[in-house]
């Protein structure tokens, strides 16, 4: 099931800043979706968790752990900043060039995006938002599946997201965009809740 439109309108991001802030949109070539409701326990324990991990790993780096919700603004080349029409809000993300964060937000690719999966969001996450990040230059976006405790992973490779790898939420998984950091997922996954049966 996707994500229900907003309306049939092509929107702004000069517009998106005009909207009530009770309701959470993101833009994607200019057509608003209306964002899910509030998550899960576990899909928020995944966000809080990895981001913990990763915040401990970079330090003393210049990137930056941001959490949703922060809109990320993928301007074409030669758009201004009011006539973006993509503007995303990824679950959790790092930016490594400081010239990217800005106060209302990120203006372009993130080093890594994490995605954590929910049965309203999945299709939209592993296809309409994966098309954005690829086209954008995100250089490692990983989709995290917390009933099935799975995780897939695009990585770049020669100007595009190579073929998906699907691994178990177990061990150890390395974050290639970030040399030397890898995600511990025992200490994770003893959080979640029980897997749910179909």
């Amino acid at each position: 099931m996707g994500l229900a439109q907003r309306d049939e309108r092509r929107h702004t991001y000069a517009e998106y800043l005009t909207w009530p802030e009770d309701q959470r949109y993101e833009l994607i070539d200019g057509v608003a979706y209306m964002m899910a409701p509030a998550p899960t326990i576990d899909h928020q324990t995944l966000v809080f968790e990895i981001g913990h991990q990763i915040r401990n790993a970079l330090e003393g780096r210049p990137c930056r752990v941001l959490s949703a919700p922060v809109d990320v603004r993928f301007p074409e080349p030669g758009q201004s900043d009011a006539d973006t029409d993509t503007v995303l809000q990824p679950d959790l993300l790092v930016v490594c060039d400081p010239g990217k964060i800005e106060p209302r937000g990120i203006q372009g690719a993130p080093d890594w995006i994490v995605e954590v999966l929910s049965p309203s969001t999945a299709s939209h996450d592993h296809i309409a938002k994966r098309r954005v990040y690829e086209r954008a230059g995100v250089g490692e976006y990983w989709l995290v599946h917390p009933n099935d405790r799975l995780l897939t992973i695009y990585r770049r490779q020669d100007g595009r997201f190579g073929e998906a790898e699907i691994l178990d939420l177990a061990g150890e998984t390395t974050v290639a965009v970030l040399p030397g950091v890898t995600i511990r997922w025992a200490p994770i996954v003893e959080l979640l809740g029980p897997q749910a049966l179909y």
